[in-house]
């Protein structure tokens, strides 16, 4: 079985109809064979594919234990993460098979009522998804309870897809992370134990649930099984494509037309992830486990060629720049620490340092994780962390002699 998440019709064709996703993979199966489909998930080794990598069988019975047939399932497509586009194109071109998953999640868990959580960026996406739901009111062949699915767009925001920010902007209209406990698999959506999986989990389900966890399985090059959704950024040939998990960064390099050069580091996971140098990156598989292994980390599915005429601090300061500005300004640092990195950087970057802005940046980046209301500051100093590491020479150069060995600047995702 070949049966993949972009499988079938190019995704630049559009939405994938109602029609042709079930001639193409057929019905979801009956209620009988869906019973044990969260030790079936479970068995599958499913991590989810939001960020944070949690075992998706595992969240599920959570929520499960807890909701008493009124739990809410909030299908999370708001995709902040400036570098990927993944879950967006998921969305706007097979739109049937996030919903499949939903259905099937509010089953699972037991929920009444269903959420679907669209950046309002992804025009693209909301617009296939409301098709797909008219679609599937009209021709109605389900043999699952119908749920009220409500499709909820919040504002452009990098926050907004963490997952008590979604809780929270669907309760009162506020995208921002909120202190925890309790966590939303206890207390979410309307006060109601809540599942929030992302959209390319919920799609990954919706095949399972047809052909099995040892189907699932069949794929996988390395520690963890499945294929999943990456975004490739800075090659000749940008895009998004489906891998199996342990393809080598080298192998994306050479679909991208990226110059197989050691001395390129890469970005790996997004904004909230790790750039690793180029003698390590080639070679390294993308595995979730063995990414968190190697101190790195498969994030939001992101692979950043950041290229050999890359200023790395030119780079870091924009990052920089843009998590403090994303920041929910709920706690002293992400207020005080983040934009106090962002302008240390800055001052870096364009050659007016104050004396002590590298030793500070040094210190910052071990100082201020683990003390935020949420984990925003934890990655964007993680990722300055690889950074002073990886350009460690560039920062000294910017610092001490005020210049740059790079004639221009980085554009990380042109």
């Amino acid at each position: 079985m070949t049966a993949r998440l972009l499988s079938g019709p190019s995704t630049a064709a559009g939405a994938e109809s109602l029609a042709g996703h079930r001639a193409r993979l057929g019905d979801l199966p009956g209620r009988t064979d869906r019973a044990h489909l969260i030790g079936m998930i479970d068995a599958a080794g499913l991590l989810g594919r939001g960020g944070a990598g949690f075992p998706v069988g595992r969240k599920w019975a959570s929520v499960a234990g807890r909701a008493k047939g009124d739990a809410v399932v909030l299908a999370n497509g708001a995709e902040g993460e400036p570098l990927a586009h993944k879950d967006r194109v998921l969305m706007a071109s097979r739109p049937h098979l996030v919903l499949d998953g939903l259905e099937l999640a509010a089953e699972a868990v037991g929920a009444r009522r269903t959420v679907l959580y669209v950046g309002s960026e992804h025009v693209d996406a909301r617009i296939a998804l409301e098709r797909a739901l008219a679609e599937r009111a009209a021709n109605r062949t389900s043999p699952l309870p119908r749920v009220p699915t409500m499709l909820v767009t919040p504002p452009v925001s990098y926050i907004a897809g963490e997952e008590s920010a979604a809780v929270h902007f669907v309760n009162i209209g506020d995208p921002r992370p909120t202190t925890v406990p309790p966590r939303p698999y206890e207390k979410g959506v309307g006060g109601r134990p809540t599942l929030v999986q992302n959209v390319e989990s919920l799609a990954h389900v919706a095949l399972i649930a047809r052909y099995g966890a040892d189907w699932y399985r069949e794929a996988g090059r390395a520690e963890t099984c499945g294929t999943a959704l990456v975004t490739v950024t800075g090659g000749a040939r940008p895009g998004v494509l489906e891998i199996d998990l342990g393809t080598t960064v080298g192998e994306l390099a050479e679909w991208a037309g990226v110059s197989a050069s050691v001395g390129s580091p890469v970005l790996l996971g997004g904004y909230f992830g790790t750039i690793i140098s180029g003698a390590e990156a080639w070679r390294q598989p993308l595995d979730p486990v063995l990414l968190r292994r190697a101190g790195a980390a498969f994030g939001a599915g992101v692979v950043a060629f950041l290229g050999d005429e890359a200023c790395g601090v030119t780079t870091t300061a924009r990052i920089m720049d843009y998590m403090a500005g994303s920041s929910a300004a709920q706690c002293g640092p992400c207020v005080f620490g983040l934009r106090a990195i962002a302008d240390a950087s800055a001052r870096i970057a364009t050659g007016q340092p104050r004396q002590d802005d590298l030793s500070r940046l040094r210190g910052w980046s071990q100082s201020i994780t683990g003390r935020g209301a949420c984990r925003m500051p934890d990655g964007t100093t993680a990722l300055l962390a690889s950074s002073l590491r990886v350009y460690d020479a560039d920062w000294t150069s910017h610092q001490h002699h005020r210049r740059c060995a790079m004639r221009r600047g980085a554009r990380v995702g042109a």
